[in-house]
């Protein structure tokens, strides 16, 4: 009796897009339904993990380097493998999502990598999740053009050589695609993102001179690394192409994983090519995991915690140190400004602390650093130049001065600053245009002149809930209250009605998105992550 068909991916809930087909082949839904069989079980069995270790953390309200891993650090002898041509130089990577017009303007925008993204900047509608992997195969293909419906204005691609190199990120493990299922079980979303896009592209990469190369986020241990380094084998037998084709840039942007960047560089050393200092995800974990430590784990408002806090400054000198130990490329973070097109004054202000930021990334040994709008290219880049003229990379630069204890990464109480009332209104105010905006597909948002995405509205949140539950009293001596907190939502409300003007107010999804951050900002159960709640809304 021969063994039953294995069952095939089925598309639920979603209405039909214009060229789905092109994206959703049998071929590579099958590839895709193997990946989940091979591996959405031990995907299963780390989040059951990380929720152990945070029940530890809470236990210990302290973190450590393993003793488990330790022979690994102390063993000198090992590498990364060497950076592909594409992936040598990364002075400067701009992010964005993978809509038709972000696509062309981040290709061309001057910047040495494009972080194409299906996280943070992405809200996951099946229209951003499906057509944005047919705005990347048409943009491989030269078949991607763009008109502005408002200002008339045409978008087309550079020539090849003057275009970005992508690198992809894909949704973090704790997402699932509702839309795609087995047998009734949804797909992780990192395996419908990555699955879909090594498919389709990874052979006409290559054929480009280039490569499938990722970015994977809210990574938390090496053992969640090692899983991406199993997906990376099996994918790339699968589709036959030689092994280490594939390369991973790690953001560490979790606090656990602050501990184990050499380990996590071990497990993927074949398919590694760098880590990723992410700030607004990275103190996020930094409230999630300690946020029944009591006071001394209490973050000011999110605007004062500089990278150049003890804790921040220790983090990112590690991160260096570690890749340049092993060969890897270590990037720095982002620079968020949005250029006003009306206030030159505020332009110049944000394009000077812009400068002085990537000064310091270049002058402390970063190979390259992100931002988020093409005119900021410029500035990043003539930071780096500065610094390596023509060297592709400063991986020579060891940084063999930087020691880094266990307790400097979690010393958040070295910060004099404290929160105050305008920190929790700033966090409200914040927190609830970037819910709205999500909730209509939007997951990049220019706020206040800065582009905010997923992780924004994560650390808002999560000040609001740390504030309340740590009893904090602001500097006019209110306390941070559930009661407070609503009446600055209701405030904020009331402000963007009036700003709006109802017809647009009543059109939003404003009262949804108040209601959410109150949700996760108030609810004595912290959730792991906004988005997941946030997930079951968007339609």
């Amino acid at each position: 009796m021969s063994a039953p068909a294995p069952s095939t991916l089925a598309i639920v809930d979603a209405e039909p897009l214009p060229r789905q087909e092109e994206v959703l082949t049998d071929a590579a839904l099958a590839f895709v339904a193997e990946l989940h069989r091979q591996f959405t079980p031990r995907r299963n069995e780390l989040l059951a993990r990380r929720t152990e270790r945070r029940a530890e953390i809470a236990r210990t309200s302290t973190l450590d380097f393993l003793p488990e891993t330790a022979a690994v650090r102390a063993d000198d002898s090992w590498r990364v493998a060497p950076a592909p041509a594409a992936l040598d130089d990364r002075r400067v990577e701009i992010t964005g999502p993978t809509d038709r017009k972000m696509t062309i303007n981040a290709l061309n925008s001057g910047a040495r990598i494009w972080l194409a993204d299906f996280e943070d900047a992405s809200a996951p509608t099946w229209e951003n999740v499906i057509l944005g992997q047919l705005n990347l195969t048409d943009a491989y293909e030269r078949r991607i053009d763009f008109t502005d419906p408002k200002s008339g204005k045409s978008y087309a691609l550079k020539p090849a050589g003057e275009l970005a190199t992508v690198v992809t990120r894909p949704r973090g493990w704790h997402l699932d695609e509702r839309h795609l299922q087995l047998d009734g079980t949804p797909v992780p979303g990192a395996l419908v993102d990555f699955g879909l896009y090594f498919f389709h592209n990874a052979q006409r990469l290559i054929d480009l001179g280039k490569g499938p190369y990722f970015y994977l986020p809210k990574t938390e241990s090496h053992l969640e690394a090692r899983l991406w380094n199993d997906i990376f084998v099996f994918a790339q037998d699968y589709v036959g192409i030689p092994r280490g084709t594939v390369r991973a840039t790690v953001l560490i942007e979790t606090i656990t994983a602050a501990y184990e960047m050499e380990e996590i560089l071990y497990e993927l050393r074949d398919h590694a090519s760098g880590l990723n200092a992410g700030r607004w995800d990275y103190l996020f974990s930094i409230v999630k995991n300690f946020r029944d430590g009591g006071a001394k784990f209490v973050l000011p408002d999110r605007n004062a915690v500089t990278m150049t806090a003890p804790f921040m400054r220790a983090y990112t000198e590690l991160l260096v140190r570690t890749c340049h130990k092993r060969g890897a490329h270590a990037i720095g973070g982002m620079a968020a400004f949005i250029p006003s097109r009306k206030d030159a004054e505020v332009n110049k202000v944000a394009f000077e602390k812009v400068k002085a930021d990537k000064d310091r990334e270049a002058n402390d040994g970063f190979d390259g650093s992100w931002v988020a709008h093409p005119d900021l290219v410029p500035i990043a880049l003539a930071s780096f130049n500065a610094v390596l003229g023509e060297k592709p990379n400063q991986k020579d630069r060891l940084r063999e001065d930087v020691s880094v204890a266990a307790g400097d990464l979690i010393a958040i109480d070295t910060l004099d600053a404290k929160p105050t009332y305008e920190g929790l209104r700033n966090a409200v105010a914040v927190g609830i245009r970037y819910i709205e905006a999500w909730l209509r597909g939007l997951g990049a948002v220019a706020i206040f002149n800065l582009m905010e995405d997923a992780a924004t509205a994560e650390i808002s949140r999560s000040q609001i809930w740390q504030w309340i539950n740590a009893d904090v009293v602001f500097e006019n001596g209110e306390h941070a209250t559930a009661d407070l907190a609503r009446k600055v939502a209701a405030e904020e409300l009331a402000a963007i009605r009036e700003e709006t003007g109802e017809e647009t107010f009543t059109a939003g999804k404003w009262q949804q998105a108040h209601d959410l951050l109150l949700q996760v900002s108030l609810d004595q159960d912290y959730a792991d992550f906004l988005t997941l709640p946030a997930y079951e809304q968007l339609r």
